[in-house]
């Protein structure tokens, strides 16, 4: 059978080597089960306790995509096995959420630098993966996103926490529209630090092979950014919508009034550019839980921690597997693949408070310590 995840310790100058580390299911577009967090991981812990690795590489098998997402089927399996809705129930989620924040905190937090080769699409659990590495790496393919408001979720993986420091607005705005970004939007925002060939992984391995490392973390990590920016082609000024709209984005995102701020997405309808058609679009067709979860994170968490925010992702998720909208939007896109998702509606003023107030409720057993207590 073959693994979901590869993993290869390659030979670089002065004896020190290099982790590389694939996700391995290209038919599946790479996207992460609960089985895959585990092994990434557990190869993270592993090179970062061994003093000859000098750095890790992440990459997805095949030329579609780095990483899709998540496992959804198995994730909509453990939904239906959980009848009576009870969110510390869910054996499945708990352990599929509480491996994908770890793993997502570990990159972050890594002591040594990471180097992401975020090619193809790049969405979801894949996003959040990239988002966490000291050297994250675009291609001319890269597609990057957080869709969750499609299938009942909110964008997750750190994403409360990534979009939370990007220029006030623009993380509502890409929240609540889901809107999919190319490599030169994702070096505007800051979300990627280089662009590559998409041909060049070959030659960029080569090159990192080649540096003399010293196993000093900043001095290496500096290293790996002059070794990826020798190779990165002069910017094309104003090749994105981000570049057009990037004052648009702000000013519609950075509201506090929640139904303003749709309201606001809701007329991009009517505008002459069709990515920002296509945002207006993703807004009007998202679940509307979905949409108020995103915004109330984005606003809620601006200024906690990273663990903090880690922490009350996984509150979130846990209730988002329970009551929310989060089967319903999988049932439609992926199961019945029918596309029309019958999502609740959270009501307005105080009603849609109390929607909104359980999902942040911790669903463990009283006296229960969070089980991310220690990040």
């Amino acid at each position: 059978m073959v693994s979901p995840i590869l993993t290869a310790e390659l030979d670089a100058a002065a004896s020190f080597r290099i982790g590389l580390l694939t996700l391995n299911q290209p038919d599946a577009l790479n996207g992460i089960s609960l089985e895959m967090s585990r092994l990434m991981l557990e190869a993270l812990e592993r090179w970062a306790a061994d003093p000859s690795i000098a750095l890790v590489i992440l990459r997805g098998a095949g030329e579609r995509a780095f990483c899709a997402g998540g496992d959804l089927h198995a994730i909509y399996r453990s939904m239906l096995d959980n009848p009576q809705k009870d969110p510390w129930a869910n054996a499945y989620a708990r352990e599929f959420f509480l491996a994908e924040c770890l793993l997502d905190h570990t990159v972050h937090v890594y002591d040594k630098p990471i180097v992401c080769w975020g090619s193809g699409i790049v969405m979801g659990g894949g996003a959040g993966l990239m988002a966490g590495a000291s050297h994250r790496i675009v291609t001319e393919t890269t597609r990057f996103a957080m869709p969750e408001i499609g299938i009942g979720l909110f964008p997750d993986a750190g994403a409360t926490w990534t979009y939370g420091r990007l220029p006030r607005g623009i993380g509502v705005f890409l929240a609540l529209t889901a809107s999919q970004l190319g490599a030169q939007d994702c070096l505007r925002l800051g979300l990627a630090d280089a662009c590559l060939p998409a041909t060049a992984f070959d030659t960029l391995v080569n090159h990192l092979q080649s540096q003399s490392w010293t196993g000093d973390t900043a001095q290496d990590a500096q290293a790996a950014g002059q070794v990826i920016h020798a190779m990165q082609a002069p910017a094309a000024a104003d090749s994105g919508p981000v570049w057009r709209h990037h004052h648009l984005m702000r000013r519609l995102g950075e509201g506090r009034d929640f139904d303003a701020v749709c309201a606001g997405l809701r007329r991009l309808a009517g505008h002459d550019d069709p990515w920002l058609q296509r945002a207006a679009a993703n807004h009007a067709s998202g679940a509307p839980g979905s949409l108020l979860l995103a915004f109330a994170m984005q606003h809620r968490l601006r200024h906690a921690s990273l663990a903090d925010v880690f922490r009350e992702e996984y509150v979130v998720l846990l209730h988002c597997a329970s009551h929310g909208d989060f089967q319903e939007g999988i049932r439609a896109l992926l199961i019945d693949k029918d596309k029309q998702p019958r999502w609740q509606q959270p009501g307005r003023d105080g009603q849609a408070q109390a929607w909104l107030d359980r999902f942040f409720a911790e669903p463990w057993p009283e006296g229960t310590p969070h089980p991310l207590a220690d990040l």
